[in-house]
């Protein structure tokens, strides 16, 4: 069976909602919401198929867009590539050109609308930003707040509590002052052993490879409405993420690090590699910073992750 060849569009308003589309009754996955796109024709390049779709479909002209997330799915009745592009500025009054319902809606509403499951790794890329802040070790607590508040105010959306250097009531009490500072503004990942999920259900949760390793095949410890991360080193754990059901993954080293000067980089090519083969939202970690950025997207990853080069200077 051929894979079908699909290009969708996660077009941002100003006002940073994300218009979605009603599939007709009479489609495939019909009566389901999606990002509007279409097939891209034999021969025709993915901006092309994406410009030209959106025209048909939304009477819109697209003026920038670029690569969100690329998802293989395979249905029973037919396999998918969605190809996922951000579009960022158009012209034109978006509509239904071929009669369907459209609606505006905020990122983190998303998850209310029913989409085909294609669609499941599109809503958490949509809804996760570029950058991923992970805090430093060796600070003292008042230090890392006064970090983590700094971080948020200058907008920072996703932040790892990483205090590897901290014993466990202590971390915990930080997690507890973290969890307010970031509430409503930013997205924050705990890591520890799984018994403290009940007790931080605001929280995310980023697994050790370790931990990977361990609780994998037990499937997810929570439910879908709470972000799960893992830290992947290989193709290997990128299997192990996927089998427990993760929503993003941080994927090291790209490049060598002062942090673990013993690590073997990945390199970009191989990245870009593992990051083809894996259908979720990967942020590349190890010697990147944000100057990176496009390069990572470019790589087919959601963006970039790291310590030093994300952490605000006192």
């Amino acid at each position: 069976m051929k894979r079908i060849h699909v290009v969708a569009a996660v077009i941002r308003g100003v006002d940073g909602r994300i218009l979605i589309a009603r599939r007709a009754d009479t489609q495939h996955q019909g009566g389901l919401w999606e990002f509007p796109g279409g097939k891209v024709e034999e021969g025709e390049g993915v901006e092309a198929a994406l410009a030209r779709e959106l025209h048909e479909e939304l009477g819109i002209v697209v003026s920038a867009s670029r690569p969100l997330i690329k998802v293989s799915h395979d249905y029973p009745d037919k396999q998918v590539l969605l190809d996922v592009r951000e579009v960022s500025a158009f012209t034109g009054e978006p509509h239904g050109a071929e009669g369907q319902p459209l609606a505006w809606v905020a990122p983190r509403d998303l998850d209310q609308y029913a989409f085909p499951e294609a669609n499941k790794p599109i809503v958490a890329a949509t809804r996760l930003p570029d950058q991923y802040l992970i805090t430093p070790d060796g600070l003292d607590t008042p230090a890392l707040l006064r970090g983590i508040q700094k971080a948020v105010a200058s907008g920072i959306r996703l932040i790892q509590l990483r205090a590897p250097d901290m014993y466990d009531p202590k971390y915990r009490d930080v997690a507890v002052d973290a969890v307010g500072l970031c509430a409503g503004k930013a997205l924050l990942m705990l890591k520890g052993p799984l018994e403290w999920l009940g007790d931080f259900p605001s929280a995310g949760w980023h697994l050790t490879a370790a931990q990977l390793r361990k609780y994998a095949a037990k499937g997810r410890p929570f439910p879908q409405n709470r972000w799960l991360a893992a830290s992947c080193h290989s193709a290997e754990e990128l299997e192990l993420a996927r089998q427990m059901g993760v929503d993003f993954v941080t994927l090291s080293p790209v490049q060598p690090t002062q942090t673990h000067p013993e690590a073997t980089p990945i390199g970009w090519e191989e990245a870009q590699r593992l990051i083809a083969g894996f259908n979720q939202p990967v942020f590349l970690l190890g010697g990147v910073g944000p100057g990176e950025r496009e390069r990572a997207r470019e790589a087919g990853a959601q963006g970039v992750a790291g310590i030093r080069a994300f952490w605000p200077q006192a």
